[in-house]
């Protein structure tokens, strides 16, 4: 029964009054609130505060921080109800709650990311009911907890090592600075029967194109009074296979095992088809059903093959169904800087990853746990996704109240989540590892990656493969020893540099490259005085900034001034051209980083990243109001399944390579041009086995040449087209703009003169 809509709401700094539930309405003409949503927005809607998004109005939310917030809503319940078990639900309280129904307290809660659940049965009436809700100051909260010098926040943000917020709430360098509140997802009663199935675990120990092993964990509740009788009957259907099967159960839990003959295997993203099964489970007592539940999962195999060598790059490689994979793929950011409006959004950001052909989502440790529909879309597109926890670029507390707070999520988190097949590793933390490996501490130390979480994990999810941290940081490793995966970012210099080139990761887990938005969309969230020149506060608060000032050693316009200075030989001034010269930058960039790991063979790479979270100077591909950079284009082309590329000058000649990320031999023909004197450099036909790559040719250069060569195959009957810009900087910006028109030209077209509109 949902409780969502229209609430009231009132707040106040906090202890500035003495209330109580009873008291609410002596607190004057409540707000109209909206449930799911943020406070914030509440705010906005009710004209008493400006739009965050717009300019530096994010900085005026900073004393809202301290105020208390009491939600109040009255629903009506069928006099049916009433003696039957029911809970209250809410799916995401952000974040210190006390919950009173009907005047008694039901429950507290302090952690925003995973769902509460209050039991109600006996407090609920017949008629009118009232719920209310407070929630404190998650800043004043904090305050009161005990620190220690171990314990460091990377971003100047230690108030956010004991909440369980997500760690962006606090600012970063994607994310302005809003500690919100608010009921932000659904809140509803769950009403039972006196027969439920409780928990299904689905997993699949054995899988191969002849036959594939399910295995069923289950639990059910019932209030017979002896457990003779019952029996579990399980169905599952997809086009072209079908199974079933019933099983006597003597206990209220247990496990069973289902052969599946000739079974359709769910498949990555362009290694086949994403096979799902609806499968249907039912409880019978004495033949007749008393509890059923409906589930979509996928009968696939993973594990993580993960290798150091002393003097090589090591291996990292995901291997489905016994086939080591090469991937490529993204970083998935948060959705929203408020995130009752994410629900609002993951289909369209899903779509853009699924067109860009990313076959894997790295969900970044600074963020919330999705939506069950998130991982859904992914489960159908074939994507498979890099789960890493709540945790990002900190050492957190290690006492015993902590991790029985950590236990209790990652509990929550992997049961909501572990039937999706989409779903293929658990990580530990973003860059954790790193914050212990630069202080006299090991990564080993932190009780929380190395103990806490897997051993959750290995109990309730014990067939999908678990990460530390990534990257992550083994005592090999702090002996000398590479890692086989890295994030590349370092000094974000010229993308062709040492630094990018000669890296000894396998599997490249974040990378990026600046480049502004669309000038369509600066002016919607720049006041206009501050659109040009770029040095000035709103283009500092939105690349972002810290509401206390510069925190970081670097200044991301600067940085991307110097990429364009660095490609281009100068800077544009104005606004337009520079908008323009970043997105080529940034579009040179990131295809360069997928192509060279596709030639080298790597076992992936996930770039940051498709999509921002709010109007800000980014790394993104695509801004907040879904505008496209040129990027995106560009790495559209190189992340086809059959890709033709050309790699960088050795022995006075370029390679022509193509690469196949598929599980079938590929075959078709391609031709390489110079885009200036249209002369034919290499042209044929090829054949590229499954899963790998091969040399087609090479063509003579020199590296002092500055010359575009345009690139278009054929496979399938489908025409695809690339590009390589040979030389190194500067470029000529003017010489560029007429390449851009040539480029754009290639199959998959795009307009040239709507880049950076």
């Amino acid at each position: 029964m949902s409780l969502d809509g229209d609430w009231e709401l009132w707040h106040f700094l906090e202890g500035d009054r003495e209330v109580g539930p009873k008291d609410l309405d002596k607190l004057g003409k409540p707000l109209r609130a909206r449930v799911p949503g943020n406070v914030e927005l509440d705010l906005v809607r009710a004209g008493e505060i400006p739009d965050p998004f717009f300019g530096r109005n994010f900085f005026l939310l900073r004393e809202l921080e301290f105020h208390e917030w009491w939600y109040r809503s009255r629903f009506t319940l069928p006099g049916g109800l009433i003696g039957r078990r029911c809970e209250l639900v809410f799916e995401g309280l952000d974040t210190i709650a006390t919950v009173w129904l009907n005047g008694r307290k039901v429950g507290e809660s302090a952690n925003m990311l995973v769902e509460q659940r209050f039991d109600v049965t006996g407090v609920l009436r017949e008629g009118e009911n009232e719920l209310v809700v407070r929630l404190g100051s998650a800043v004043n909260w904090a305050r009161r907890r005990p620190y220690e010098p171990l314990h460091l926040s990377w971003e100047g943000r230690e108030e956010a090592l004991w909440l369980r917020k997500p760690a962006h709430c606090f600012g970063w360098d994607i994310a302005p600075r809003i500690v919100s509140a608010g009921i932000w997802r659904p809140v509803y009663l769950a009403i039972y029967g006196p027969d439920e199935i409780e928990d299904v675990y689905y997993y699949t120990s054995e899988a191969s194109e002849d036959t594939a092993v399910l295995g069923v964990w289950f639990k059910f509740g019932t209030e017979a009074p002896t457990l003779d009788g019952f029996s579990l009957r399980i169905r599952g259907v997809c086009p072209g296979s079908e199974f079933e099967g019933e099983f006597p159960v003597e206990f209220v839990s247990g496990h069973l095992k289902v052969e599946v003959p000739k079974p359709r295997l769910w498949w990555p993203k362009g290694y086949g088809d994403p096979n799902l099964y609806e499968v249907s489970l039912e409880l019978l007592r004495d033949g007749r059903v008393v509890a059923s539940r409906t589930d979509r999962i996928g009968l696939r195999t993973v594990r993580l093959e993960r290798e150091e060598r002393s003097r090589d790059k090591g291996r990292f490689r995901f291997v489905v169904n016994g086939i080591p994979l090469r991937l490529v793929g993204a970083n998935w950011v948060p959705l929203d800087a408020f995130h009752s409006r994410d629900a609002g959004r993951v289909e369209q950001v899903v779509e853009l990853f699924d067109d860009l052909g990313c076959q894997m989502i790295r969900c970044w440790g600074g963020g919330v746990y999705e939506s069950d529909r998130f991982y859904e879309l992914c489960d159908e597109r074939g994507i498979m996704v890099w789960q890493d926890f709540a945790f990002a670029c900190a050492r957190y507390p290690q006492s015993e109240d902590f991790q029985k707070v950590v236990r209790d999520e990652v509990r929550k988190v992997v049961r909501r989540l572990r039937n999706h097949p989409s779903l293929v590793l658990w990580c530990g933390d973003n860059e954790c590892d790193y914050a212990y490996d630069t202080v006299n501490a090991h990564p080993e130390d932190n009780v929380l990656t190395r103990r806490v979480i897997p051993e959750v994990v290995r109990r309730m999810d014990p067939y999908r493969p678990y990460l530390p941290s990534s990257p992550y940081i083994s005592p090999e490793n702090r002996r000398g020893v590479p890692m086989p995966e890295r994030h590349l970012w370092g000094p974000r210099e010229y993308f062709k540099s040492k630094f990018y080139t000669e890296h000894m990761a396998d599997f490249i887990s974040e990378i990026g490259y600046h480049g502004c938005p669309n000038v369509s969309s600066l002016k919607r969230f720049l006041p206009e005085e501050d659109l040009w020149p770029w040095d000035n506060p709103s283009w500092r608060a939105h690349s972002v900034e810290h509401w206390r000032g510069k925190r970081r050693g670097y200044d991301r316009n600067e940085l991307m001034l110097r990429q364009v200075r660095e490609f281009f030989g100068k800077v544009p001034e104005d606004l337009e051209s520079f908008v323009r010269a970043s997105q080529f930058t940034q579009a040179e960039a990131n295809k360069f980083f997928v192509e060279q790991a596709r030639i080298k063979g790597l076992g992936g790479i996930l770039w940051w990243n498709v999509m921002d979270c709010w109007p800000q100077i980014s790394d993104a591909l695509v801004d907040y109001y879904f505008g496209k950079k040129l990027a995106y284009h560009y790495i559209w082309r190189v992340q086809r399944p059959v890709c033709v590329m050309v790699g960088e000058p050795e022995s006075w000649s370029v390679p022509v390579v193509v690469d196949n990320l598929t599980l079938k031999d590929a075959a078709g023909s391609f031709k390489v041009w110079d885009a200036d004197t249209g002369e034919v450099l290499l042209e044929g036909e090829f054949r590229v086995p499954a899963n790998r790559n091969r040399e087609l040719g090479r063509i003579g250069v020199f590296r002092g040449e500055q010359r575009l060569f345009l690139i278009s195959w054929e496979v399938g009957g489908e025409r695809f087209g690339n590009h390589y810009l040979l030389g190194s900087p500067p470029f000529s910006l003017e010489k560029y703009e007429v390449w851009l028109r040539r480029i754009a030209s290639l199959p998959r077209q795009f307009d040239p003169d709507e880049v950076g509109k």
